[in-house]
């Protein structure tokens, strides 16, 4: 089957037990996120919120709260899916085998855009931004965000659909300094698709067209955040996840309107013109602050007769983009390593806000007469990796053989992390690269957008055994008094407010000190925290801490630490210095009354009784 709206989607969910409606109503400040949070929390349903203050139109969200639910919307168009894209992987498959693959040629057909009338269901009506729900997720957001949109923008070199782009950038629709109904912002970075064809417009003096869309069949959101091989057009893929053709036309303005859509604001983006954007309650759990971004000068905002706006609410993870990531790796878990030779699996921890932290596993072939194994081949694999699209945002890449064990899980976090310690050789196994990009939404690093990287290698035999308790009589100087072990061979250690980031190198010259003639072989990492007790609490508080709280080039330190050749390494543990520092963007935190209203909605009576 294939769903011709959003709406058709809301009724087949509800129809299966799915979702569920809130008649009460919410208000989009803070209120709505609360509910689809606590919701998501407690792995429930979706959620059709009827009754939206201040807005006539209803709205939904968590769709894709889990993957069950995600596999259940495409239940029948998946695995064809799976197996189109294992064809663009390798294509000498299909020849191969070509029976195996007979049964996707409808699917492909239904990959192909279709121009159709402007009599379409979204020439129903013309609204304003401000009467759309202006939801608003966390307490320090600076306006109302579209939160699961889908931008459209077109090459000015190659114009058309099938060259287009269709990605998932946040826009601000008020606050800050924009002109009520006349302006909103983007938030994208430049080397992504439509900061792609932002730049060619740029060159040609041009302003950039943009049309956004926001609801349609569930396969459009989903076609904008796939990471689709070069070549694979989003609408086509939408096309082919959702069994029904993207349509299309083009307004009297030349604007691409999807004709499927719910919503669909129109507008332009002007060389050089930007705003204030921000800040922002981000996937990492932290804001992105207020930085200049592209300002959209508004055309129309088109909508359909049954319009229903959908939204997400993104913090620390996990969060119904978690299983977005899911879906995705569900759907194209194999085509990556195809493209990096050596690589079996990678994987962007979720744990870590996705973008911070991965785990790789890839083969070492390359000194099987060496008596001793080192890394070398995966310290290629790793270039590949940290040079690869979204991947080139990471920090820390942990990067594992698969001949020392292939059993190894890239998403059995502590298992993994278990094994690159048990492994690691710290005088030669950590390789940094040093004033580079970061991600654009982690503030760890020196400015936006610029830090540092590490690949973290380990092949070869167990070098040691990890402490799975600490020593009967172990102790640390002071002021680190408080220490608890997070996992084998992990100590995680709570250093006092009154110690100034600058001088934390001199605490830990104390601590190289008091250590010196002590053997310290099974606790390989040391994590530097404001809370130690937080921090050990669990696997996922310990990766949350430790990776997005630090710039590996300012961060790092070790016990009896060298540098040789521009080598840096050292002979005892490694310390992550992983508080909060000065420059950092503040945590997501819940508004207390805001939560008491959604405890009250799940009282006897309420909509969310028996859900949360």
């Amino acid at each position: 089957m294939g769903y011709p709206s959003l709406q058709a989607c809301i009724t087949d969910l509800e129809k299966h037990g799915h979702l569920i409606r809130i008649k009460e109503e919410v208000d989009p400040y803070l209120q709505m996120a609360a509910i689809h949070l606590r919701v998501f929390e407690h792995q429930g349903p979706a959620i059709l919120f009827e009754n939206v203050k201040g807005s006539k139109f209803p709205a939904v969200s968590n769709l894709f709260g889990t993957l069950d639910r995600s596999k259940f919307i495409f239940r029948d168009t998946l695995e064809k899916v799976k197996t189109l894209v294992d064809i663009k992987t390798d294509p000498m498959r299909a020849i191969k085998r070509p029976f195996s693959y007979a049964n996707v040629a409808m699917t492909a057909l239904s990959a192909l855009p279709m121009k159709v009338g402007k009599n379409a269901p979204i020439n129903f009506g013309r609204t304003q931004i401000s009467a759309l729900p202006q939801i608003i997720n966390w307490p320090m957001d600076g306006g109302p965000f579209v939160t699961m949109p889908q931008v459209y923008t077109e090459d000015a070199d190659k114009p058309g659909i099938m060259n287009a782009n269709l990605g998932m950038y946040r826009i601000q629709l008020g606050g800050n300094d924009y002109i009520t109904n006349q302006e909103i912002g983007l938030h994208y970075q430049l080397h992504r698709g439509i900061g792609v064809h932002q730049t060619k417009a740029n060159a040609k003096g041009q302003p950039l067209k943009v049309s956004i869309f926001v609801g349609g069949p569930p396969s459009h959101p989903v076609a904008a955040v796939m990471p689709l091989p070069e070549g694979l057009s989003e609408m086509t893929f939408a096309g082919a996840l959702g069994n029904r053709r993207f349509r299309y036309f083009y307004d009297a303005e030349g604007f691409c309107i999807s004709a499927d859509a719910d919503f669909v604001i129109t507008g332009t983006v002007m060389p050089h013109e930007n705003k204030p954007e921000g800040p922002f309650g981000d996937h990492l759990g932290y804001y992105s602050l207020t930085h200049p971004f592209p300002l959209m000068k508004v055309h129309k905002v088109y909508h359909r007769k049954d319009a229903v706006w959908s939204f997400t609410v993104v913090g620390r993870p996990p969060q119904e983009d978690t299983s977005f990531g899911a879906l995705i790796h569900e759907i194209t878990g194999s085509a990556l390593p195809s493209e990096i030779p050596g690589l079996h699996a990678v994987n962007a921890v979720d744990a870590a806000g996705v973008h911070p932290l991965l785990f790789a596993i890839g083969s070492e072939r390359y000194t099987p007469y060496l008596k001793e194994r080192r890394p070398q081949e995966i310290l290629t694999i790793a270039n590949h990796i940290l040079g690869k699209n979204q991947l080139s945002l990471a920090k820390y890449l942990f990067i594992a053989a698969k001949e020392d064990d292939p059993s190894l899980d890239i998403h059995n976090i502590e298992s993994f992390l278990k094994h690159v310690l048990e492994r690691i050789d710290l005088t030669c196994d950590l390789h940094f690269y040093t004033k580079t990009t970061i991600d654009t939404l982690d503030y760890s690093g020196s400015g936006l957008n610029s830090g540092s990287k590490v690949a973290i290698a380990a092949a070869g035999e167990k070098k040691r055994e990890l402490w799975t308790e600490l020593p009967a009589g172990f102790s640390l100087p002071r002021p680190f008094n408080i220490f608890k072990l997070a996992m084998p061979g992990v100590l995680a250690i709570e250093v006092p407010k009154f110690i100034h980031e600058d001088d934390i190198a001199g605490a830990i010259d104390i601590m190289n000190s008091y250590v010196k003639d002590t053997d310290l072989s099974g606790l390989p990492l040391m994590v530097l925290c404001d809370d130690a007790g937080f921090t050990a609490q669990t696997i996922n508080n310990l990766i949350w801490v430790t990776f997005t709280r630090s710039n590996p080039s300012h961060d790092i330190y070790g016990i009896d630490s060298f540098t040789e050749h521009k080598h840096w390494g050292c002979r005892g543990p490694m310390i992550i210095n992983a508080r909060i520092k000065p420059h950092h963007a503040p945590e997501l935190i819940k508004d207390p009354a805001v939560e008491k209203t959604v405890d009250a909605l799940g009282a006897k009576g309420g909509s969310l009784y028996g859900v949360i």
